[in-house]
């Protein structure tokens, strides 16, 4: 039986309509924060009240509740306790703190966390002593333990930001489980572009900011990656364009790094003649000509939402993208929806700008993945003087490949600065070169003088 004392929000009648409200307010006073499952009141005398819980795990529970003058009295437990079961954890978020190092954030499913014990993680074995846990009440709350079913937040002292991972189960040391929980799908990045710092010296401050930015973002992947061009950097996977421009805006912002990314890329699966297939994501990846079967890319099913008027213009781009017209539906007599099936290597360039500009910034795109389908894709190289370029390399469709070399070349003449000598630029399919410019060298003009009379 437990008693809460109601005299901080008595008013002169505390009606049935109120009840509700009082109860969810004293609870999280009297309890730092921790969350109360759904329940149903049902009213059955002056003062008498009873409370149907759905609490996940559990079955239905009764629990008596009356209310006399300023005090609230709560009657039974409710059953199927766990916080004797051996301790389960899940993590479903984190972040980071300079002095107290990495904080998971966890929900206790079985068992008790509680300031002292030692604790375990599922994923790597890895073993640290909680220093302090506690409950969120809009901040962070310290409480003496987190029971089966509380929310809360654990203090290790965890310093490898690396050892917390999202869905991964923190047991007991003493007493471990032997099963973990379940915890989360893993999210398959689709996008795939490479971050390099400006200044070299600064590859450490990347590393550790990319760390920090994965304990609250467990789609964001990277590995470490080495440029000829660029130097040392990593190799990022995102969800998405979006999701690629909000990592690259937090690092220079949150971080101060200035950063150089390399052309966006999808992930392509190659069938080799010996009957294996692999999965590339970046250009260098992609195995000999010679080796290839067929080139699978990935399809997404695009839903674009505009302004009639509008349509013409749409369908004449996805055309244009290579995309597959489905239907298209009129939400109104001013707006319709259209789908296509566009190949998501064409989306991640100049897809989107391009549907604002047509529409007037009126038109709307969302898409989500749909299969793997054969496509004639080849690897474009960019050479200077003879040597490919790996950081400018691209994969993409043969009839696109020409009108991309070229406008590479023709950006690349316009931002290379002249020397003393020439500078060829080239791009290649394999062993054919396809488009060329050159940086013409410096020279100095010995007839600048010879004007009028002079000669």
């Amino acid at each position: 039986m437990t008693t809460f004392d109601l005299s901080p929000l008595w008013r002169s009648s505390v009606g049935f309509d109120e009840f509700d409200r009082l109860f969810d307010s004293v609870f999280s006073t009297n309890n730092k924060g921790a969350s109360y499952p759904p329940y149903n009141i049902v009213k059955h005398d002056k003062n008498i009240y009873q409370i149907t819980m759905a609490v996940a795990g559990f079955d239905q529970n009764q629990i008596n509740i009356s209310q006399e003058g300023n005090l609230l009295t709560v009657k039974g437990e409710m059953g199927n306790d766990k916080d004797e079961d051996k301790t389960r954890a899940l993590i479903f978020d984190s972040t980071y703190d300079n002095y107290r190092g990495a904080i998971p954030y966890v929900r206790v499913f079985d068992g008790v966390v509680k300031k002292g014990m030692s604790i375990k993680f599922h994923a790597h074995n890895e073993i640290y002593e909680i220093t302090e846990v506690g409950h969120f009440v809009l901040k962070m709350v310290e409480s003496d333990e987190l029971k089966s079913g509380d929310v809360g937040y654990v203090v290790a002292s965890i310093r490898d930001m690396a050892h917390i991972q999202p869905g991964d189960t923190i047991t007991s040391k003493q007493e471990p489980c032997i099963e973990p929980l379940s915890g989360y799908q893993k999210i398959k990045p689709m996008v795939f572009s490479g971050l390099y710092p400006v200044d070299g010296d600064e590859y450490d401050q990347l590393r550790v900011a990319l760390e920090k930015l994965k304990l609250n973002d467990a789609s964001l992947e990277f590995t470490p990656e080495t440029s000829e061009a660029l130097g040392f950097g990593f190799r990022c996977g995102f969800l998405g364009l979006l999701h690629m421009e909000i990592i690259q805006e937090r690092l220079e912002r949150e971080f101060n790094l200035n950063l150089i990314t390399t052309t966006p890329n999808v992930i392509y699966e190659v069938l080799l003649r010996d009957g294996s297939k692999v999965k590339i994501n970046t250009p260098s990846q992609m195995p000999s000509t010679g080796d290839i079967d067929k080139i699978l890319e990935p399809m997404v099913s695009a839903e674009i939402l505009a302004p009639k008027e509008f349509i013409g213009s749409i369908m004449t781009l996805c055309q244009k993208k290579r995309g597959v017209y489905k239907n298209t539906n009129y939400l109104s007599p001013e707006k319709a929806q259209i789908y296509y099936d566009l190949p998501l290597g064409e989306i991640i360039f100049d897809f989107y700008d391009k549907l604002k500009s047509l529409s007037k910034g009126y038109a709307s795109l969302d898409y989500e993945f749909k299969e793997f389908i054969p496509a004639d894709l080849k690897r474009l190289e960019i050479l200077m003087h003879g040597d490919a370029v790996d950081a400018l390399s691209s994969i993409c469709h043969s009839d696109d490949a020409y009108h991309r070399g070229v406008a590479m070349c023709t950006k690349l003449k316009e931002l290379i600065p002249r020397q003393m000598f020439d500078i060829a630029i080239q791009a290649a399919i394999g062993a054919n070169i396809i488009a060329r410019e050159t940086v013409k060298a410096m020279r100095k003009n010995v007839l600048a003088k010879c004007y009028g009379g002079d000669v």
